[in-house]
């Protein structure tokens, strides 16, 4: 039977070669083939493939089925030339970043409700933020979200004479930008709140390196740490944004004299690498060490992770970023706005009491 199936399949589509040869059609349809298909203009046919209004219900339908038969394809380089609008945010992602990968997926749902569309462009190890920035560029995007941008200040303000710059995730001062973000100082002050609150009073920082946002990040656990009284008992381990650093932190520790009884990383990943090294150490989470990571990332809510974290609100980030772009494009607002969420703490199971 299911050769059968197969040799249908194929008798189809020799059948349709056949016919798209026969008609001339083997090229790539054109938008003057779906208007003769249908017996319209262009124009019109034009009006439906945008979905512009005017139309009838029953024209659309045809054009859309005559479209489909012919396999036309909406040229959109072409339409942008002729609009001379692209529609295009583009959008700067480290593509190590799960809560980025989470940040764009809602960017995208945010931009096609307002008629817009994104263009990514990445950061890798080899392919630095100017380089990724000049691509959104050359494929004119009309504004730019920059997701946890590094670039100096002055120079993202440079940025934003050629299109507008929206900064997703890091404090930018006096830069004159639009900014998106959540506070990350208080964010790390829940953590060490919640821990304090549970009974540690050893509790080490896994630093997350240079950056405004590691600034703050660190700023918010050496503030929390002296509202508690615990001053001399601050501790922060060099680190960044990823798993090694977590698993180096804690190759550290066990080299000490005793551990903590409670470590907070950075973000997520950090975090996770944190779990992995205690685990493989044979050290129970959180039987005898607390851990702690930052983000919500969608690593963090895996039950075998099932990490207590600092949630940013990815999809509120990514709909403010969406309406900053087009208050700047479409509205003509000029004066740079900071919106500045509050975070909150997600208890999950890897967070308890000191022994």
């Amino acid at each position: 039977m299911l050769h059968e199936e197969i040799c249908r399949g194929e008798a189809q589509v020799g059948d349709g070669e056949t016919a798209r040869h026969r008609n001339g059609t083997h090229k790539r349809p054109r938008l003057e083939d779906v208007a003769a298909r249908v017996g319209l203009s262009t124009a019109s046919v034009s009006l439906v493939l945008r979905g512009a209004p005017g139309p009838s219900e029953r024209t659309r339908q045809r054009v859309l089925k005559a479209a489909a038969d012919l396999g036309y394809q909406v040229d959109r380089t072409a339409s942008t030339l002729a609009s001379r609008r692209s529609r295009l945010l583009g959008v700067l992602v480290d593509i190590h970043s799960p809560f980025h990968a989470e940040l764009v997926e809602h960017l995208h749902t945010a931009a096609e409700e307002v008629g817009y569309d994104l263009v990514l462009s990445t950061l890798t190890r080899s392919r630095d933020e100017a380089t990724a920035v000049e691509t959104l560029l050359a494929f004119r995007s009309e504004a730019l979200i920059l997701l946890g941008p590094t670039s100096p200040g002055d120079t993202l303000a440079a940025l934003d004479n050629k299109a507008p710059v929206i900064a997703v995730g890091r404090r930018i001062s006096d830069a004159g930008l639009d900014v998106v973000r959540s506070a990350d100082d208080d964010g790390v002050g829940q953590i060490v709140d919640h821990l304090v609150g549970l009974g540690h009073r050893e509790l080490v920082y896994v630093d997350g390196g240079k950056g405004a946002i590691a600034t703050d990040r660190r700023r918010g656990y050496r503030t929390a740490m002296r509202r508690h009284g615990l001053d001399d008992r601050i501790r922060i381990l060099a680190g960044d944004n990823t798993e090694a650093a977590g698993e180096r932190a804690v190759r550290h520790l066990l080299d000490g004299r005793r551990l903590p009884t409670a470590v907070v990383a950075y973000n997520d990943q950090c975090a996770i690498g944190v779990l992995t090294a205690l685990s493989r150490a044979g050290v129970a989470v959180p039987g005898q060490v607390s851990v702690a990571g930052y983000d919500d990332d969608t690593l963090s809510r895996l039950s075998c992770f099932n990490l207590t974290t600092v949630s940013q609100s990815a999809r509120e980030q990514a709909q403010h970023a969406v309406t900053a772009a087009v208050e700047r494009l479409d509205r003509d607002r000029t004066e740079p706005r900071e919106v500045v969420l509050t975070p909150h703490l997600v208890l999950r199971g890897t967070t308890a009491a000191p022994a």
